[in-house]
């Protein structure tokens, strides 16, 4: 199992200074990825955690670590395709995958918040049917020499996009969504699964099976699917889970480097650790300072290798 990071994409660590430093740190430390995640905006009524308060764009914020590092990947989990248009998507993903040399891993998902739903005159309807439509638009721009698509939803005329991706036949899509309906869509139509924050990790080599006995049945191979997993590490304290016992990834080094191993076992293929959830590092309110020493030291101390 790989280990990535997640990026400062949220709260008192999210700068520019910050974002370079963490990127080339990580990729220095042997982390194998680094990863941010989108939320556009929070109503002036709506009641979200500190980490949806302050959020960097993510392709942005991509773009800028590509050109402070050579090796890591570089992923969003999750960018949420109903609000942009998949032709705008797949220039911005082609040419990220160019500038940074063939390192993106595209995440989607199909959001949740019905401000952002209203502030981009986006639908909830039929997400399932967009969501395979949306993909098919995507592969057809990065990989034909002629793109024509004539869907329910989206219609490209034939034409052509150009510069292409380095990858072929474009960057990974990778699909978040935790309910069965959606785990399975990932393992049929794209080339992974993605956790969310707040997964119940107890049950997920359930989902990853899921995803798997779904990607066998429409020809796929299974064993070629990623799992990544968002690891909202809480280091020093224990947080209680869904059952009672520890959260998976909370507490002490030790205890989360553990946890790190056993989800590889439940077939996880990578864990990237994201100290944006912590409200000491991605709380807009935390000092900065503080913030971003917790963060070194966090970085550091679960680098892979270590322990």
């Amino acid at each position: 199992m790989e280990i990535g990071f997640g990026a400062p994409a949220s709260g008192a660590w999210a700068g520019a200074v910050p974002l370079a430093r963490f990127a080339e740190r990580a990729e220095e430390l042997g982390y194998s990825s680094l990863w941010t995640f989108q939320r556009l905006l929070v109503g002036a009524g709506q009641e979200l955690a500190p980490v949806y308060q302050s959020v960097l764009d993510p392709v942005v914020a991509l773009s800028f670590a590509a050109a402070r590092t050579t090796r890591i990947r570089l992923g969003v989990a999750v960018l949420n395709l109903p609000f942009v248009s998949p032709v705008h998507l797949a220039k911005q993903a082609a040419t990220l995958d160019l500038l940074s040399g063939g390192r993106l891993d595209l995440g989607l998902g199909v959001g949740w918040s019905a401000v952002e739903f209203a502030a981009t005159g986006a639908s909830t309807a039929r997400r399932a049917a967009r969501t395979e439509e949306y993909l098919r638009v995507l592969r057809t721009l990065w990989a034909d020499e002629v793109s024509e698509f004539a869907g329910e939803f989206y219609t490209v005329p034939p034409s052509r996009m150009r510069p292409r991706p380095v990858q072929t036949p474009g960057p990974p899509v990778l699909l978040g969504g935790g309910v069965p309906a959606a785990v399975a869509r990932a393992g049929r139509i794209a080339d992974g699964w993605l956790s969310a924050s707040g997964e119940d990790l107890t049950k997920i080599a359930g989902q990853i099976e899921t995803a798997r006995r779904a990607a066998a049945e429409a020809g796929k191979d299974p064993s070629a699917l990623r799992f990544v997993c968002r690891g909202a590490v809480r280091v020093g304290a224990e947080r209680p889970g869904p059952d009672g016992h520890r959260r998976r990834l909370t507490g002490s080094y030790e205890q989360i480097r553990q946890d790190a191993a056993w989800l590889g076992e439940q077939g996880v293929t990578e864990l990237f650790y994201d100290l944006n959830w912590d409200p000491l590092i991605g709380n807009p309110a935390a000092d900065p300072a503080a913030a971003i020493a917790r963060a070194e030291e966090i970085q550091s101390e679960l680098a892979p290798g270590r322990g």
